[in-house]
């Protein structure tokens, strides 16, 4: 079947030499793996690698036999051309950790529109505004509304956050945050992309991005943590 959708690169991975497997999410089919032979040969090169960065945003036209196996592109073209996400060192660490968490929580091959008009509102978000510190934070959060896990905030009111169940209590349990975690927890749950970036100190940030893996961790089966994870914190130290 011939599709023509939106994409956005979640992974690309060297194959022999010459060619590029790559992992996309689509628009219209959700997850799907793509066979690109001689992507390091011939000429223009470097703009063929340069359409699988990290979250970039494609328009292709593939086929898609929908076997399981890995499909083929007949055409592609960047969509939303960046203009700092790939050349701002803290940008770029940023959307490299994002796009491993992302690899290891979409698992679908099925369409879920929503999660994509989202991440794709938020990366264009992202390449077109400075401060930017808390950016992954809420995107990491926001993101499980579209996965299933979304904090309930019936009872937000209460003291302690339940991480395994994913709703606030008055009780202290294995899974619950401390009452300063739980109110740090609070704080991003409120925040939006706009919000003052200073909301948070460093140690604050750091203590929030342990919480948010460890939630994934929790909710995802077979959820790793990325390797750029320490890179990150280096980098936003």
């Amino acid at each position: 079947m011939q599709v023509k959708t939106k994409a956005i690169v979640i992974s690309s991975i060297k194959f022999q030499e010459k060619s590029l497997i790559v992992k996309c999410f689509t628009q219209s089919s959700g997850l799907k793996f793509y066979f690109v032979r001689n992507a390091f040969a011939g000429r223009k090169v470097n703009q063929k690698i340069a359409y699988f960065q990290p979250l970039s945003i494609l328009e292709i036209e593939a086929i898609h036999k929908n076997k399981g196996t890995l499909e083929n592109f007949k055409e592609i073209k960047i969509s939303t051309p960046f203009q700092t996400i790939h050349s701002d060192i803290y940008k770029s660490t940023m959307v490299l950790f994002l796009s491993e968490v992302l690899y290891h929580s979409i698992h679908e091959e099925e369409k879920n529109e929503l999660l994509f008009d989202f991440l794709e509102t938020a990366l264009v978000w992202l390449d077109h505004h400075n401060e930017v510190a808390n950016f992954h934070l809420i995107l990491l959060l926001e993101t499980t509304k579209y996965l299933g896990f979304y904090p309930d905030i019936s009872d937000i009111d209460q003291n302690f956050f339940e991480m395994r169940e994913g709703n606030f209590t008055p009780f202290i349990g294995v899974d619950t945050l401390t009452e300063h975690q739980t109110l740090l927890f609070k704080k991003l749950i409120h925040l939006k992309f706009d919000t003052n970036q200073k909301v948070f100190h460093v140690v604050e940030r750091q203590i929030l991005l342990k919480i948010l893996m460890d939630y994934y961790h929790l909710h995802l089966d077979g959820f790793k943590l990325p390797k750029s994870l320490e890179v990150l914190k280096e980098v936003f130290s």
